[in-house]
């Protein structure tokens, strides 16, 4: 009876040490993970029972992944870093560097007891660094007066019922190659690419020819087309499809905006769009006492409040290259740290900002088209009791405060721009087993096969716009 009491004890001991196990590592792996201890968290995460590991199985290879994208953000090291500023500046003192460490014009991260420098960070500072300043402010007016003459053209054109005009058909062919022996031969990749959606903007959206058969997305705010295919030994796997659809020009001018706004409506869409939306979008009360302290009188009218949140940002926040976003806890606390942030990063900041005093603003995103500069874009949506959802690209608006685009992109956007996402961080359509390669966004496209997630050094895609034409009214 003894033994068998003693067994059970053991038992239940070995239970509850599982139990904590399961409840405890994740906290401990992240904050290691924070500190830049990754052989830490790698032992403490080879170190748990086998019933967790093999449970929690998808976790710890995210977990690792991030550690691993880490590394790749932070390669560069001080030796490197340096020799790269001194062989465009070779006049800079020790003491200048270590003041843009400081600022956090340098970003740096000590791993594992070494000093990292990112990637981007000496591209970074000449966009950063207080000295080359004018030079960026140079770039800025010659970036307003292109966008300048896109307005132009728009407001030569009618507007429809919804303020939008200058509708155009473009037609766009996407492509997607996987490394050859990225996977074994005979091992199905399934592969997941960037597709339009019907909004006030876009409109006549088809598919009009694809390399292999195609499923669309079903209910995920990231709409997608995705397609599978075997791998080839010594081949790389492509994937290629054209679609077409219509875009427009839309703005309202916040002077209407201002006389048409009514109060808001505290229904389910408000509550959805005032709310946290965690692990970007967080409403805490340091977020909502910088919103009043931007804004003011909390009685202003919304319009001119969202206003004063998006100025105030493009005022104070210029634009650099970012860190993979999937390594980011919260990506608006660190653009407040850090001062600075790419167009997805401010405009998270933004939507944060205007729920946090009770404006319901949302995330969209996917390519700006503009001829030449054809890339990744993010902005977002503000809305107003009354109008309805409003364009607004906080990014866009860094390049035009001052001039007389000033207001433009508070409550516009042009036409040259691809829609595919209408919020973050969600479940892809079929559903994915392994962590994205990126988390938040998605534009590049994504990659799996039954072992895991194929990270994008392992595959690439390309967008061509093949034209951009006047739609006949």
């Amino acid at each position: 009876m003894t033994i068998r009491l003693i067994l059970l004890g053991l038992a239940c001991a070995a239970m509850a040490a599982t139990a904590q196990a399961g409840n405890d590592w994740r906290a401990q792996v992240d904050q290691l993970i924070d500190q830049g201890e990754f052989a830490r968290a790698e032992r403490v995460m080879k170190q748990l029972p086998g019933k967790v590991r093999k449970q929690q199985a998808v976790t710890i290879d995210s977990l690792n992944q991030i550690m691993e994208r880490i590394g790749k953000d932070f390669n560069m090291t001080p030796e490197q870093g340096m020799k790269a500023i001194h062989d465009k500046y070779p006049q800079v003192t020790p003491e200048q560097i270590q003041h843009w460490k400081q600022s956090r014009a340098l970003e740096v991260m000590r791993i594992d007891g070494q000093e990292r420098w990112f990637r981007k960070s000496v591209r970074n500072l000449w966009l950063l660094g207080d000295e080359f300043k004018q030079e960026n402010r140079r770039n800025n007016d010659a970036e307003a007066g292109s966008y300048l003459n896109i307005f132009r053209q728009a407001m030569a054109k009618q507007p429809d019922a919804h303020g939008v005009r200058d509708w155009r058909h473009v037609n766009i062919t996407f492509t997607l190659d996987v490394d050859a022996d990225a996977v074994p031969a005979g091992e199905t990749l399934r592969v997941w690419m960037p597709f339009p959606y019907e909004n006030l903007r876009q409109r006549n959206i088809k598919l009009e020819s694809s390399n292999r058969p195609v499923t669309y997305s079903q209910g995920s705010k990231h709409h997608t087309v995705y397609m599978e295919a075997q791998a080839e030994k010594g081949k790389p796997t492509h994937f290629e499809y054209t679609f077409g659809y219509d875009v427009g020009e839309r703005h309202l001018c916040q002077q209407d905006l201002v006389a048409l706004v009514q109060p808001y409506r505290h229904d389910a869409q408000y509550a959805r769009y005032t709310s946290s939306e965690g692990p970007h979008i967080v409403v805490t009360d340091s977020m909502r006492e910088l919103a009043e302290d931007i804004v003011g009188d909390l009685d202003e009218n919304p319009v001119i409040a969202a206003s004063r949140i998006y100025h105030w940002i493009a005022q104070r926040f210029p634009w650099a290259g970012a860190r993979e976003y999937s390594t980011l806890r919260n990506i608006p606390e660190y653009v407040l740290l850090n001062k600075h942030g790419d167009c997805g990063q401010v405009t998270l900041l933004y939507i944060t900002l205007c729920r946090a005093i009770g404006i319901p603003a949302r995330w969209e995103s996917g390519y700006m088209l503009h001829p030449g500069e054809e890339n990744f874009h993010d902005w977002g949506e503000t809305y107003f009791e009354g109008v309805g959802w409003v364009p607004t690209d906080e990014s866009f608006g860094r390049s035009v405060e001052g001039t007389v685009l000033n207001d433009y992109y508070a409550t516009g956007i042009d036409l040259y721009r691809l829609a595919t996402n209408e919020g973050i961080g969600d479940k892809l359509s079929p559903a994915k087993k392994y962590i994205r390669s990126e988390t938040v966004d998605f534009q590049a496209g994504e990659v799996e096969w039954r072992k895991g997630n194929l990270y994008n050094d392992m595959w690439h895609s390309h967008l061509k716009v093949n034209s951009i034409v006047p739609v006949e009214e």
